[in-house]
């Protein structure tokens, strides 16, 4: 019973929390009285249930999230590759290193300008998310496999422990908290990034697309539920993966897998 009163008082201080700023934002859009400007809470929800309604939402949604997805799936099994071959490798984590300080240091709207050079605006989101989670991967997980304890390593080589139960008995146990650090950070600038990538590009059919043409046509109130949406499908997935990873690591533990 107590973990349930500390888990309802803390969602209970969260809401809290938005809800003062949902006022704020209420009070902001009465001094202003310019739905052009700045729209009310109740105009933004209204947009957002009426865009719910259209046919082409969940299209539009499925479109934006299957590309943006495949960036970052792509990014991370990349990323866990070359930060596995870095640690064992140092030529590797020389060669690395410098790129992926480039990738971090340039900004994201010149590497949309010049993908869009190479390849169609359809795919643009998959080439910028897996650009800007990439360098994120590869840190983390570079962190993580140069950690793992050398003294479990030599044990296993003693018991003959085979490859398969060395990756699944040490090193994951061992690399999941830098590999959920990463995804947390990764998942977040993944959509942000994502999206931005749409709103230049222009995709048809995309949240971005759908974004920028709701700003062509001063619609601020379509303009906060794009927004609003964007943060609740970010949110999910991250919650979601998070969820998964977690349980993957409950079952390790266990000895289940």
């Amino acid at each position: 019973m107590k973990p349930f009163i500390t888990w309802a008082k803390n969602k209970l201080k969260i809401f809290c929390g938005a809800l003062f700023w949902i006022a704020v934002w209420q009070f902001a859009s009465m001094k202003i009285d310019k739905e052009v400007l700045l729209a009310s809470p109740v105009s933004t929800l209204k947009a957002l249930i009426n865009l719910c309604g259209q046919s082409a939402f969940w299209s539009i949604i499925k479109f934006s999230i299957i590309r943006i997805l495949i960036g970052f799936i792509l990014a991370l099994i990349i990323g866990v590759i070359i930060a596995l071959l870095s640690a064992k490798i140092e030529i590797f984590r020389i060669l690395f290193s410098p790129l992926f300080s480039v990738v971090k240091a340039v900004p994201v709207a010149s590497f949309i300008i010049l993908i869009l050079l190479w390849i169609k605006s359809s795919n643009l989101s998959i080439c910028i998310s897996f650009l800007m989670v990439l360098p994120i991967i590869y840190t983390n997980m570079l962190q993580g496999f140069l950690q793992v304890d050398k003294k479990l390593l030599e044990m296993a080589k003693v018991f003959r422990m085979s490859y398969g139960n060395k990756i699944l008995y040490i090193y994951v146990p061992q690399i999941l908290p830098y590999f959920t650090a990463a995804c947390t950070t990764a998942l977040g600038l993944c959509w942000k990034s994502g999206v931005a990538a749409e709103i230049i590009g222009l995709p048809n059919g995309s949240i971005g697309n759908r974004l920028y043409e709701s700003k062509l046509y001063m619609d601020t109130r379509e303009t906060f539920a794009w927004t609003i949406v964007i943060v609740v499908i970010s949110f999910l997935v991250e919650k979601g993966f998070l969820w998964l990873i977690a349980k993957i690591n409950d079952k390790i533990k266990k000895g289940f897998l």
